[in-house]
């Protein structure tokens, strides 16, 4: 797997290519969840890719998957510096011009840092179940993953897909449960987003409200919401052709009047 180095961070990613390529495709950027990396997207980048058809980059973050240990404890703003620095830098080195952002979770406000806290051109931004604030399910949530992490096998699952699992469970842990954490808010990037957002939840998120994609509605200029029964908090993989459609409808769309 090729590595690219940032910042004195060296990072695994993966370039995927569409089976069926489409002539003005954007490149898709995939950017995990808390606890994600490369190999936890499973097969849904290149089902997605194929779909789109054009190019995507899929990537592991500093601390996560194979990439270089992050550095820890995690500040409350580690967020703010992916969207910021690490992310434009990283299009920059791969000279990814004007790409589809698709993030899920972190990943998810990580887009909508970058999407409306920089000058990064975009072409669109897709987030599955993002968080913009911090509500008080999320704090539920994320202390019962503490209880499954200590009393079921979720640490061996996690250590399949990363080099040190209880860095990458600990650091993001134990960040969002810093009582620093609970002001943590990322609405003030909204206006500034310039490009075309699809927000997706499913109603059944068991880390979050649909109040989170109601305020990216609200605040940002250009917004697609999609609400997804019979969806917890990976959408991708509770319902993979619904996200794939309307993501494929979205980039489809891009561009055109209204």
């Amino acid at each position: 797997m090729p590595t690219i180095t940032l910042q004195s961070q060296t990072l695994d990613y993966r370039r995927l290519h569409a089976a069926t390529p489409r002539a003005g495709a954007p490149t898709l950027v995939f950017l995990h969840e808390g606890l994600g990396s490369i190999s936890l997207w499973r097969d849904f980048p290149q089902r997605l890719t194929d779909a789109v058809g054009g190019d995507a980059v899929v990537y592991s973050r500093a601390g996560y998957g194979h990439s270089s240990p992050a550095r820890l404890p995690r500040p409350v703003d580690y967020m703010h510096t992916e969207g910021l620095a690490v992310l434009p830098a990283l299009l920059e080195a791969l000279a990814i011009e004007r790409p589809v952002l698709f993030g899920h979770s972190d990943g998810g406000s990580i887009a909508l840092i970058c999407a409306g806290g920089t000058s990064v051109p975009l072409s669109g931004s897709v987030v599955l179940a993002p968080h913009v604030m911090v509500e008080p399910i999320t704090l539920a949530g994320i202390r019962e993953a503490r209880v499954r992490y200590d009393s079921t096998p979720m640490r061996e699952r996690l250590g399949r897909h990363h080099d040190d699992p209880d860095a990458v469970f600990r650091g993001w842990n134990d960040v969002w449960l810093d009582p620093a954490f609970r002001d943590w808010n990322i609405e003030h990037f909204l206006p500034g987003i310039d490009c075309p957002v699809l927000a997706i939840q499913g109603e059944d998120d068991e880390y979050a409200t649909l109040a989170q994609i109601d305020r990216i509605a609200s605040g940002a200029p250009d917004v697609h919401r999609l609400a997804l029964p019979d969806c917890r908090h990976s959408p991708q993989f509770d319902q993979p052709a619904a996200v794939i459609a309307a993501t494929v409808a979205f980039i489809d769309g891009l561009g055109s009047p209204g």
